[in-house]
């Protein structure tokens, strides 16, 4: 017990200070915590933390994957399905078999832990490469693909791995067995993913507590990973099919109050998982070191370059082959119109990176086989693994800005920009023909159906300037300025008001909380 307190001590005393060093530098969290969690590990005093393998997929992946695929744009991933399928099934498949030749026959790994350590360094792990490229101005396309690539090559990855262990711990296997494997688990994972989000979507459509509900998403994730993995099925696809399907129908099932807070759930409960696997396998450095007494620091070393090099290389070859190859097939103009160049494809090569998964499959690997013998390279394994991790997320992280600016790889804001203009219009246009609706009604009033009504009004027309559809004659994106200019001297003025009758106790801390809120969500209103 003194040692697990001390361990939670360290771990958010650091995940906090990594993410503030992050966002002083203007990094993506991964790599600082990558790096702490090194540091960390080697501390002299810090306890030995030991993980349960079979608990650490379980508890860290089906939130991480169901909370990638509910915010993902499902429009997106269906145009381009055949690129994504091609790179999340072809490419980790490749970089398994690859990787498996490597190991065996420069590491000497026995075949089925040489195919254990290609799946677990095969899939992606998008945080850090998205978060650079959207604050650099990455094409939106290559971004979806990146993300849309990572939710699936996970399955894969997975499904493989679960086929290498199995022939690690048992000392059998079958090729044809372990393809029928794959097809049964992934179909069956797909189901059980789409059962479970129709019944919590039910579940839902007839809840109106933020509480509940968002206890219920959380859950979500596990009551669809859980039982197809206890089935033998994709858990991995059960949790990404309940999170897109969700995710989809996710406006007509919650509330705003709800969305607000669920949202700001979700995103410390992911950065959370992320950063406690990034810290747990620095912790875990010093016991990993500790078992590679059988090899030098040379050879050590020496074998997780050759397959970082592998791995990346790879995914270039791949990058430049293939795609080729189908366009050499595919020749229609549909498919013609969505190509893209040589330098969206290096970038979307480097920008491979891994992390969470990979993290977790290397720390689930068993401890023995079922013969009770000991697997001895299971701690090269996790060095390798952590190795790749420091090379992809360090490395390729720090040198992708850098990679984007010199390819002029950028999109031009315009078309995003034209798209939330027409939202906002036709948001507008809705509400002003809904008042025409209403203002026959015997419960509105005539005043207040023309206040609302010019607020509306004044909306579209700031739209339109901004737009470029009308000239700004009167001024207006002046006068909308000015305005929340103002209102926002008079929200904080507000604040510090509720603020001194709080600290004067003339009302409560529950009350000073409630009147901030709305301050709150009305300020965040005032750039529409």
């Amino acid at each position: 017990m003194h040692d697990f307190e001390i361990f939670l001590a360290a771990l958010f005393v650091s995940v906090a200070g990594l993410n503030a060093i992050a966002r002083w530098l203007s990094v993506p969290y991964p790599i600082p915590l990558v790096l702490g969690g090194l540091v960390l590990g080697l501390l002299p005093g810090i306890p030995e933390i030991e993980l349960e393998p079979d608990l650490v997929l379980v508890i860290f992946l089906p939130p991480l994957l169901y909370a990638a695929a509910f915010f993902s744009d499902l429009r997106a991933l269906r145009s381009d399905l055949r690129a994504i399928s091609v790179a999340s099934i072809g490419l980790v498949l490749l970089t398994t078999g690859t990787v498996a030749v490597i190991a065996h026959e420069a590491i000497g790994l026995s075949w089925p832990l040489a195919f254990a350590l290609g799946a677990i360094v095969s899939p992606t792990d998008p945080v850090a490469a998205t978060a650079i490229m959207r604050q650099l101005g990455a094409p939106r396309r290559l971004v979806n693909f990146i993300e849309g690539e990572s939710l699936v090559n996970d399955a894969t990855a997975l499904v493989a791995y679960r086929v290498a262990v199995a022939a690690v711990v048992g000392g059998s296997f079958s090729a044809l067995d372990a393809g029928l494997e794959f097809l049964g688990a992934a179909a069956g994972g797909i189901v059980i993913g789409l059962v479970v989000g129709f019944v919590v979507a039910e579940i839902r459509r007839r809840l109106d507590d933020a509480p509940t509900e968002i206890t219920i998403s959380l859950l979500t994730a596990y009551a669809a990973f859980v039982p197809a993995d206890a089935l033998g099925l994709s858990g991995v696809l059960a949790a990404v099919t309940a999170g897109i399907y969700l995710g989809w129908l996710a406006p007509e099932l919650i509330t705003p109050q709800t969305r607000l807070q669920s949202t700001a759930v979700w995103e410390i409960l992911v950065f959370l998982l992320n950063a406690t696997l990034f810290i747990l396998i620095g912790l875990q450095l010093p016991v990993i070191m500790e078992g590679l007494d059988a090899y030098t620091m040379g050879e050590v070393l020496g074998y997780a370059a050759l397959v970082c090099a592998t791995v990346i290389g790879t995914r270039f070859v791949f990058s430049f082959t293939v795609p080729y190859v189908i366009r050499a097939l595919d020749r229609r103009p549909s498919q013609r119109e969505r190509r893209i160049g040589a330098r969206p494809r290096i970038v979307s090569a480097w920008a491979g990176m891994r992390g969470a998964v990979s993290l977790a499959a290397a720390l689930a690997l068993p401890l023995e086989t079922d013969a009770g013998v000991p697997i001895p390279e299971r701690d090269l394994i996790l060095f390798i693994t952590f190795a790749l991790i420091l090379v992809t997320v360090v490395g390729q992280g720090l040198t992708l800005p850098y990679l984007l600016r010199a390819l002029g790889v950028q999109e031009d804001s315009a078309e995003e920009e034209a798209e939330e203009m027409r939202a906002r219009y036709a948001a507008s246009r809705a509400a002003l023909e809904r008042l025409d609706e209403l203002a026959i009604e015997d419960w509105t009033l005539d005043d207040t159906i023309d206040r609302v009504r010019g607020l509306y009004e004044f909306r579209q027309r700031r739209v339109k300037v901004r737009a470029g559809k009308i000239e700004d004659e009167d001024g207006i994106q002046d006068r909308s300025l000015a305005y929340q200019r103002l209102m926002h001297e008079l929200y904080a003025v507000q604040r510090r008001a509720i603020v001194q009758l709080r600290n004067s106790g003339e009302i409560s801390n529950d009350v000073m909380h409630r009147i901030e809120r709305e301050f709150d969500l009305e300020e965040s209103r005032l750039e529409v």
